[in-house]
């Protein structure tokens, strides 16, 4: 996500805060069923099947070559985004604040969950994406500097032994013990025990980035459920609006 969708995004979510409170001080009973409510309630509805959509097209293979040339992923995904928000902020202009029924409530509840986590989880994993690559730039550029220093002492071979064997992460007193002795004896080597040690840890810090971006794969597989429980209640709540009587229109 750039950062100006982001910054937009989160504008919006903050709006569809601010409206979901505003049941604590407004409530209009009638306007669920009048025009402009059914109205409201009929775009919401609709900009909430785009994210499904995006879904169906990033997962059946044939549909998403024969709509990449015309519309690029990452544009769809941008509408998956913005109707995720936009969607139901319409659906909760339509309530008039009136959460009075089971399947109502169950169903505004359901579209706060899919949106929070939709835009918690995006946005973690983008931050994280980040965060990988940046520690992988710096991992490099201090590789790169580690060779540059071990060269300078190349042919002290019992120097440069004793370096390799701190080449991996040791969190423990002998490397400070070492990196004291070094340091007296030895300028490059005291360096390059430093520089592993900040390889060392970068490359731990690395690891557990990738641990947590495989975590967040568990978290769409959860988010995917909540969107299916979410599109039940609302095919739920459209049979219920028809069945006791179609009153937005009149």
């Amino acid at each position: 996500m750039k950062e100006k969708d982001k910054i937009v995004v989160t504008g919006l979510i903050i709006l569809m805060i601010i409206l979901w409170l505003g049941f604590a001080f407004h409530q209009s009973p009638r306007f669920a069923g009048s025009f402009w409510g059914g109205m409201l309630a009929l775009s919401g509805s609709i900009l909430m099947l785009v994210p499904l959509f995006y879904s169906l097209v990033k997962r059946i293979k044939p549909l998403r070559r024969w709509l990449e040339p015309i519309m690029p992923i990452r544009t769809l995904l941008s509408w998956h985004i913005y109707a995720g928000v936009l969607g139901p902020i319409l659906v909760l202009l339509h309530t008039g604040h009136r959460f009075e029924s089971a399947l109502g409530i169950s169903l505004t509840a359901m579209t706060l969950i899919v949106v929070f986590s939709g835009f918690a989880g995006r946005y973690l994993l983008s931050m994280i994406g980040k965060e990988i690559h940046e520690k992988q730039s710096m991992l490099k550029e201090l590789q790169l500097e580690y060779i540059q220093v071990a060269t300078e002492f190349q042919n002290d071979a019992k120097m440069a032994s004793a370096v390799n064997e701190y080449n991996s992460f040791f969190p423990s007193i002998f490397t400070n013990t070492f990196s004291r002795t070094a340091s007296a004896s030895n300028h490059s080597s005291y360096k390059a025990i430093k520089l592993s040690e900040s390889i060392a840890d970068l490359e731990y810090a690395i690891s557990t980035h990738n641990q947590f971006k495989k975590t967040f794969k568990k978290w769409l597989k959860l988010h995917i459920t909540i969107s299916v429980i979410l599109y039940a209640l609302l095919i739920a709540h459209i049979w219920a609006s028809i069945y006791f009587g179609i009153r937005w229109f009149s």
